[in-house]
C-alpha cells in the first residue's frame, strides 16, 4: 500500500474526532473541516493531517506518491449501507410497466418484481453472477463507494440463497472496497412456498440459518416487513432466530404502509431500519433516543414515484440518518451515492452538510464500520474522494447531473476517473 501524500487540499472534509461514530439530530448540520489543508496516509491508513501554514515537511519521500489537491476538497469516502447489487438480470420490461401506470404491487401481482429476479437467479451459476455483480460495484467505486452492504434475498430457496451469499463474500475477498452482507430470505415467499408460509419460515431459521453461520457468510439479517410480504410477528421471529447466531437487524420497514415495525425493530435492538417512506407519529417516537439508525433510501422513492421519507422530521427527533442506494433491478437500478446525496438535498431537504455525514459518517454506523470508514480521522482507513476544482460543497448536490469526482482512494491507493478500479 506504501506511503500517500495529498498536500495543499481546499479543505479536508469530515475530520470528526475518535471515537465519534454517528452525529444525529442537529449535530448532522456540522461538518468539521480543515482548510488548506494535508493528510498523510501510511499503509492504507490515515496517520496524520493539518493545515499546509503548519505542514512539518517530509523527512522521508522515498516511496511516497504525493496529490496536489490545490481547489480540490477531499472526503471520506461514500458508504453505501444498503443494496442489493447481486443479481441475475435487470428488469427493464418492468420500468415500461410502470410507465404505462402499473404499481410496484400490480407488477408483483403479474408474476415480476422479486419472484421475477428470483427465477433468473436461480438459473444462472456463480461464476456468473459473481461477475456481473464485480462491474457494477466497480462502476460504484469509481463514483466513490468505499463500502458496500449487499444482501441476499432473489435466491429464495436454499442453495440460491447460499449463493447469493457466497458471491457477496467473494467481491469482497476480491475487490478493495469494505463488504458487509446481510441474509434476507425473509424477502418474499417463494412461489414453492406460497400455501405454506410456516414452511418456508421454518427453512430460514431451522435451515439456511446454521449454514450461512456454518460458513460465516452473513454480517446481517433482513426481513421486508410490509403488507403482502413478512408480518410484524414473523419479522420478529426471524430477528430473534439471527440473534441467536450473532446477526443483528438491518431491516425493510414502513416502505409502503406503517405497520407497527419500527417499533419491533427498535425493541429487538436492530441496527438500522431502512425505507421509511411511510411514518406516523407512533414511529416517529419509537426512534426518539434509539440506537437504530433510520437510513433513507431516496433513489428508490425517485424511481418508483414513491412518497419521500421525512428527513426533517426524523433528524428533528434527534436521530442519526444515513441514506444508502437500494441498487436492485426493480425499485433502484442504480449505485450511484452522489445521486443520493443531491436527492437528499433537493428531495428531502437535507443540508449539504446533513447529506454528506449521512453518506459517510453515519452510513458507515448503519453496516458497523464507523470505526474504520466515515471520517478522516487518524487511525480509520485511507479511503476517500478527492473532488474536481468546485466552489463549494454546496455545489456537489447542486450540480446534481455533473461527475465531480477527481479521484478515489481506498486504502491509500488512488485511482483516477477513468481508469479502472483493481
Amino acid at each position: 500500500m506504501g506511503r500517500l501524500l495529498i498536500k495543499n487540499a481546499k479543505a479536508l472534509v469530515g475530520t470528526h474526532p475518535a471515537g465519534v461514530e454517528r452525529v444525529a439530530g442537529a449535530a448532522m448540520g456540522h461538518l468539521p473541516a480543515v482548510e488548506d489543508a494535508w493528510l498523510l496516509a501510511e499503509e492504507g491508513r490515515i496517520t496524520s493531517f493539518g493545515t499546509m501554514a503548519e505542514w512539518p515537511g517530509v523527512s522521508d519521500w522515498n516511496g511516497l506518491e504525493v496529490i496536489d489537491a490545490t481547489d480540490r476538497y477531499v472526503l471520506p469516502g461514500w458508504c453505501d449501507p444498503h443494496t442489493h447489487t447481486v443479481f441475475a438480470a435487470p428488469r427493464e420490461e418492468e420500468f415500461v410497466m410502470k410507465i404505462r401506470g402499473a404499481s410496484y404491487q400490480d407488477i408483483a401481482a403479474a408474476g415480476g418484481g422479486i419472484l421475477n429476479s428470483a427465477r433468473k437467479l436461480r438459473a444462472m451459476d456463480e461464476d456468473d453472477l459473481f461477475q456481473q455483480a464485480e462491474a457494477r460495484l466497480r462502476e460504484m467505486m469509481r463514483q466513490g463507494t468505499v463500502a458496500v452492504e449487499i444482501k441476499s434475498g432473489y435466491g429464495l430457496s436454499f442453495e440460491s440463497e447460499l449463493k447469493m451469499l457466497r458471491v457477496a463474500r467473494r467481491l469482497g475477498e476480491a475487490l478493495p472496497l469494505q463488504v458487509r452482507t446481510t441474509l434476507l430470505a425473509a424477502h418474499a415467499l417463494p412461489e414453492e412456498y406460497k400455501h405454506d408460509r410456516e414452511g418456508y419460515l421454518r427453512l430460514i431459521t431451522d435451515e439456511l440459518l446454521p449454514a450461512v453461520a456454518d460458513e460465516k457468510l452473513a454480517d446481517f439479517i433482513d426481513v421486508f416487513c410490509e403488507t403482502n410480504y413478512f408480518t410484524v410477528a414473523e419479522m420478529e421471529r426471524v430477528l430473534e432466530a439471527g440473534a441467536r447466531f450473532g446477526l443483528s437487524g438491518k431491516v425493510h420497514v414502513n416502505q409502503f404502509t406503517s405497520l407497527g415495525a419500527i417499533q419491533a425493530a427498535v425493541k429487538h435492538g436492530a441496527l438500522s431500519v431502512d425505507h421509511l417512506e411511510v411514518m406516523e407519529e407512533a414511529d416517529l417516537f419509537a426512534l426518539d433516543g434509539a440506537a437504530t439508525i433510520p437510513t433513507l433510501l431516496p433513489s428508490c422513492s425517485f424511481f418508483l414515484r414513491i412518497p419521500y421519507a421525512p428527513a426533517r422530521a426524523i433528524i428533528d427527533r434527534g436521530c442519526a440518518v444515513a441514506l444508502a442506494t437500494d441498487h436492485n433491478p426493480g425499485s433502484t437500478p442504480s449505485g450511484n451515492m452522489n445521486l443520493v446525496v443531491s436527492l437528499a438535498c433537493i428531495q428531502l431537504r437535507m443540508l449539504p452538510a446533513e447529506a454528506i455525514n449521512a453518506s459517510t459518517l453515519n452510513a458507515a454506523a448503519a453496516m458497523g464500520l464507523a470505526h474504520e470508514l466515515g471520517s478522516i480521522t487518524v487511525g480509520k482507513r485511507a479511503s476517500l474522494i478527492i473532488t474536481r476544482p468546485v466552489p463549494s460543497l454546496a455545489y456537489l448536490p447542486y450540480s446534481f447531473g455533473s461527475d465531480h469526482i477527481d479521484t478515489v482512494i481506498i486504502d491509500g491507493k488512488p485511482e483516477r476517473s477513468g481508469e479502472a478500479l483493481a
